[in-house]
């Protein structure tokens, strides 16, 4: 019994592609592979450094600082203010210390605060502390935080994430080629407590060496380390090292500081994790003649971890469920192309920024990526059964190695091999040069993709990357993609500019692709203001546009933009985006599967607004609507969002989209209304039901999902789903079932 691929949140896309790129500022993008001498920016913080000190003592981690280790570990107190004044100390104190033993690192934080009763902290459920923005971009939510990024092998571009707010909620990501787009799905093995004081807050990081990857020497080894604080009634974010706006944030991990002192790190016997699981379950699947007969399931299954060497892990699974994971959100997909979904599936997770490949945009479907992981083990709406994979991913010296091999099996006993290979060179401090080949192959057919790419720093505020990809069927079917780009970002000044080429051939087998035969050219320039009082933090304004035809030069699409956005001291903003271009559609479609649409030229102007308020309220919300005037008639979105937090424990949330369009085809109005319950018993058990109904489809989504952590990396998940409705009859039972799971970490 696997997720439900159609989800359980409303969200309207609007069509443009990459027109909701023009609301907010976006992430250094980058890239081209003709730059100038390559240099790497200068130390973080005039080379910012704690020592860590060895105890031979156990630490009992129930955030108080009080065992003697603690008493005699240097201090890091040196925060900077990014926000809301850059290069200012910040308002608050913090104090991190550093201590290890025989075979966990642990981080003690003081979030020393003269107004402890203000301290925000409404969150205890895991893996909440963070979330990805629409710009794919990951940000806090509105607690109070504090956050660490350990960069073992040093190489300025990767790192762990380790967060918690005053509640001792837990949240890990992974950090890859300092991408502000983290992976947040990532989890490991490791334990935080946090105790409010009458001084302000502290927090204990337990941080077993088995949950990290780090190099052997036999000498001290030296980390990549930085720690961020947010103070969330002022909006305040603070760090150690990595503070600049225009090249610092927690992501860059070339800007961290240095963790020193770190000898005779343990190395286990085996290095071997096995998690077995088990899982019993029943559902009820729909049948073409309208019958849902009852299946019970039983299964037993094992995930394998086997750290190879310093930093190489290799990952095996065999016949794994992914039950557990959290359906995708429903969409009213008002554009012409495929919708893109995350991967949430664990065994693809670890390590998986290494398989990047190509361009994943801002506030668009990805132009194009060589390897997907979605591609397996889902087709269309349907799972297919994985029997089987292999992973082998990591460093090897200045080499990020990363080699996948899974084998699936379809209802008919059609089998499909999946291969991957991925290498990267680390080149001029902290980018790199790199290959990926995949491979697609069943008895019948097969595809074979390769491409060389870039992502090399020309300075501490230029970034350029590129790659070219070349895709090729069994069938002698072949074609290239190609892309280069530039982003410099200098607060308050940022400047990006692309080159796309994507040839009418270029389909891979087992990436994604948005459309081929484009030849685009896209840029953006933003200046933002930062006045003081009033209650303003920033003002910033931006102007782009994009000109895009088919390889032969046949026009497509074109427009410009221009907009503002503003952000207040509070946490609220607003942003105002106003397009206009034309668009020519050389072959027809339907409109959200209704509603057809011709070929020919069509005019474009479009109008996006949105506003949200601030996060650390009890009560937030948020509204977007977007005004078009297109395919020669109207589409409009509107999608609000509320959300209350109850204490600590309860947790609500509501979603509305209005979608509508008005075409010389026809027309139609879509509501997607969404309403989500959560409770956190405990860090450790929590709970959530979420309900869903879309009038288009007639269609509802029903999910209860029960997780319990007995044990670090161990976990008990029930699940319950339900489907119904279809047009005609909203009732009708599409598929429904129940299933428990049951998983036990061993470590040798």
């Amino acid at each position: 019994m696997g997720a439900d691929r159609r989800g359980v949140r409303a969200r309207a896309t609007a069509e443009g592609g990459n027109r909701g790129g023009h609301v907010a500022a976006l992430a250094p993008l980058a890239l081209a592979l003709t730059a100038g001498p390559l240099c790497s920016p200068a130390p973080a913080k005039d080379g910012a450094r704690l020592g860590a000190v060895r105890t031979e003592a156990k630490l009992h981690v129930d955030g108080v600082l009080e065992e003697p280790a603690w008493t005699t570990a240097p201090v890091a107190s040196d925060f900077t203010q990014r926000d809301p004044r850059e290069g200012e100390p910040a308002t608050e104190a913090t104090e991190v210390r550093v201590v290890y033993d025989e075979d966990t690192l642990y981080v003690g934080v003081l979030a020393l605060d003269r107004e402890p009763d203000r301290v925000i902290a409404r969150l205890l459920e895991r893996d909440k502390v963070m979330e990805q923005g629409l710009d794919n971009a990951a940000r806090f939510t509105g607690d109070d935080v504090v956050a660490l990024t350990l960069d073992p092998f040093h190489d300025h571009r990767n790192a762990f994430l380790f967060a918690t707010n005053p509640n001792g909620a837990e949240f890990d990501a992974l950090v890859t080629d300092e991408s502000p787009t983290l992976n947040l799905d990532w989890r490991t093995v490791w334990r935080v407590a946090a105790r409010r004081t009458g001084a302000g807050w502290s927090a204990e990081f337990a941080i077993p060496f088995r949950s990290l990857r780090y190099p052997t020497t036999d000498g001290p080894q030296v980390w990549g380390f930085d720690v961020e604080r947010i103070v969330r009634r002022r909006n305040e974010e603070t760090l150690w090292s990595a503070w600049s706006r225009s090249e610092g944030g927690l992501h860059r991990v070339s800007r961290a500081g240095h963790l020193e002192g770190l000898t005779d790190l343990p190395r286990s016997r085996f290095n071997v994790e096995l998690k077995p699981f088990g899982l019993a379950g029943v559902t009820r699947p729909r049948a073409e003649n309208g019958a849902a007969p009852q299946t019970d399931e039983w299964r037993l299954g094992a995930d394998l971890k086997w750290e190879v060497g310093p930093g190489l892990v290799l990952d095996a699974t065999a016949r794994p469920d992914f039950s557990q994971v959290e359906a995708d959100d429903q969409i009213v997909n008002l554009t012409r192309f495929e919708v893109f979904f995350p991967e949430k599936r664990e065994f693809f997770l670890e390590n998986a920024g290494i398989f990047d490949f190509g361009t994943r945009g801002s506030y668009e479907t990805p132009p194009f990526l060589m390897f997907f992981s979605r591609r397996i083990g889902i087709l269309g709406d349907a799972e297919v059964p994985v029997l089987g994979g292999l992973r082998l991913s990591g460093r090897a010296g200045r080499q990020t190695v990363g080699l996948l091999d899974v084998v699936t099996d379809d209802a008919t006993g059609a089998r499909t091999n999946f291969g991957v290979l991925r290498l990267k060179r680390d080149v001029g401090g902290h980018g790199y040069v790199g290959g990926m080949l995949t491979d697609r192959r069943t008895e019948a057919t097969s595809q074979t993709d390769f491409g060389a790419d870039a992502s090399l720093w020309a300075s501490s505020h230029l970034n350029l990357q590129g790659f070219a990809a070349r895709t090729a069927r069994s069938d002698g079917v072949a074609d290239w993609a190609l892309r280069g780009a530039a982003g410099y970002q200098a607060d308050p000044v940022y400047l990006y500019g692309e080159f796309l080429r994507i040839g009418p051939d270029a389909g891979t087998g087992m990436g994604f692709v948005t459309r081929t035969d484009v030849r685009r050219s896209s840029g953006k320039a933003q200046y933002t203001f930062r006045p003081r009082g009033q209650g303003l933090r920033s003002v910033a304004a931006f102007v782009g546009g994009k000109h895009q035809t088919g390889t032969e030069g046949e026009p497509q699409d074109a427009n410009a933009f221009a907009g503002f956005s503003v952000g207040l001291d509070s946490g609220d903003g607003l942003s105002v985006t106003h397009v206009r271009g034309s668009i020519d559609l050389d072959g027809g479609f339907d409109l959200a599967g209704r509603v057809p649409v011709d070929p020919g030229r069509y005019e474009l102007v479009d109008t996006v607004i949105s506003a949200y308020t601030s996060r650390n309220r009890a009560a937030s919300a948020s509204v977007s609507g977007s005004l078009q005037r297109i395919w020669d008639g109207r589409v409009s979105s509107f999608t609000g969002a509320l959300g209350l937090k109850g204490g600590s424990h309860l947790s609500l949330s509501g979603s509305y989209t209005r979608a509508e369009a008005s075409l010389p085809g026809g027309g139609f109005v879509a509501h997607v209304a969404g309403a989500r319950v959560g409770w956190a018993f405990s860090t450790r058990l929590s709970t959530q039901v979420y309900a869903q109904y879309n009038t288009l489809e007639r269609r509802l989504v029903l999910n209860f999902r029960l997780r319990f952590i007995h044990r670090p990396g161990s976990d008990l998940y029930v699940v319950f789903n339900e489907e119904r409705g279809e047009p005609g009859d909203p009732g009708f039972l599409l598929s429904r079932g129940l299933a428990a799971k049951l998983s036990y970490l061993l470590r040798f």
